[in-house]
């Protein structure tokens, strides 16, 4: 079997070729096996990688926040199968541009209405506004036309805005990142009464212990933060854009659904250790260990999983906000079915497996992510040590 110390050779090879630094930590039953950090959190200054580094989450937000919509699912706040205008109105009526194949487009009205779910499973239609299509470029001109109405806005606001935008398919008939997730924050926005922010501090980083997680940065935070890296093609290591850090900052309003969140790698492996036990840490019971099993089984149908079909992913489905692995031997994955987690752009990643009680997180922060390289290598030599 694998021992941690081959978990230390290859986290240090890592940053010998970049990223400049990473954290990992591993644990099982609420006791850490693993933590340990490498590198720099910037080159330039020689900050080294520490576990107090802050790390921008971007979609391991997604997690986070697809959790805290399914604590108020299982408050009877809302149904999976509700219409999502019986939360957000604006969703009413729900169109859908069709090409004609001479690559003109029409609009019709959508066959079925978007549903909670569809939201939740990344079937609502929906892309992000970056992705070059009718849909998406819509979506970027009403992001420019809430920015110049408003200046700072929040979710609820930028929600009901896109609901007036056409999508890119029937709702649930086919999976599409995007979007989905950021509706999933407006619902919780509307049926708690409460900021995104608010909930996610009251209901899971303060009972969980996680100080240092969130979307605005407290004091002294910033200077904590792990500097973004682009890796050039000779290997060079030079800064990336701040990207989404003008959202960190005290007077921000926007709290998405899909990325904003910063955290650390001991804070992070707070939360993948409750959910990795039954929605339980250290005494704090935050959700219940069948909405879990909800969360991680395969909600695709067989389109959407021929939707749901690159390399990173081979071997799993998608549930409610996060990938689930349904064939080890089609993901090459010494994992166990139903271990579930997703990742972020900048290099973040978890892997939740509440059938061992286990759970891994590891971060970097660079540009290309180089995700499947190292992902897969984490998580192939952390099972590798399990007993």
């Amino acid at each position: 079997m694998a021992r941690f110390e081959d978990l230390t050779a290859l986290l240090q090879e890592f940053v010998k070729n970049g990223p400049a630094g990473c954290g990992c930590a591993v644990a099982k039953d609420g006791k850490i096996l693993y933590e340990n950090y490498f590198g720099y959190a910037d080159l330039e200054e020689k900050r080294p990688m520490a576990d107090d580094t802050i790390h921008r989450l971007f979609s391991l937000s997604k997690v986070i926040v697809c959790t805290a919509g399914m604590m108020l699912y299982e408050r009877g706040k809302f149904l999976l199968d509700d219409p999502i205008y019986e939360y957000i109105p604006e969703y009413k009526e729900t169109y859908v541009y069709e090409c004609e194949g001479n690559g003109n487009f029409h609009v019709r009205k959508a066959k079925n209405p978007m549903l909670v779910k569809h939201a939740f499973t990344m079937s609502v239609g929906l892309p992000y506004h970056f992705g070059g299509t009718k849909t998406s470029d819509d979506m970027a001109r009403v992001k420019e036309e809430l920015k110049q109405k408003y200046g700072k806005y929040d979710i609820v606001t930028e929600a009901k805005a896109m609901a007036s935008i056409p999508v890119q398919f029937d709702p649930g008939t086919h999976w599409l990142y995007g979007y989905g997730h950021d509706i999933v924050a407006a619902i919780i926005q509307i049926v708690s009464g409460k900021t995104v922010g608010q909930f996610l501090q009251e209901e899971i980083f303060e009972p969980l212990g996680m100080t240092n997680t969130g979307y605005r940065f407290r004091e002294g935070m910033e200077k904590r933060l792990a500097t973004f890296y682009k890796k050039e093609e000779d290997g060079k290591m030079t800064k990336a854009p701040d990207f989404w850090d003008e959202y960190h900052q005290p007077d921000a309003l926007y709290e998405a659904g899909g990325a904003g969140l910063y955290s650390t790698v001991s804070d992070y492996l707070k939360f993948s250790q409750m959910m990795a036990n039954g929605g339980c840490y250290k005494g704090e019971r935050i959700i219940g260990r069948k909405t879990i099993d909800l969360m991680r089984a395969n909600h695709l149908d067989p389109q959407q999983l021929k939707d749901f079909n690159f390399p990173y992913v081979a071997g799993y489905g998608y549930g409610l906000g996060v990938r689930t692995l349904m064939d080890p031997a089609a993901g090459h994955c010494n994992g166990s079915v139903g271990e579930f987690g997703w990742t972020g752009f900048p290099g973040t990643y978890v892997v939740i497996d509440p059938s061992e009680g286990f759970s891994l997180v590891y971060m970097h922060q660079m540009m290309p992510n180089m995700e499947q390289y190292h992902h897969h290598r984490v998580r192939a030599v952390a099972y590798g040590c399990l007993e």
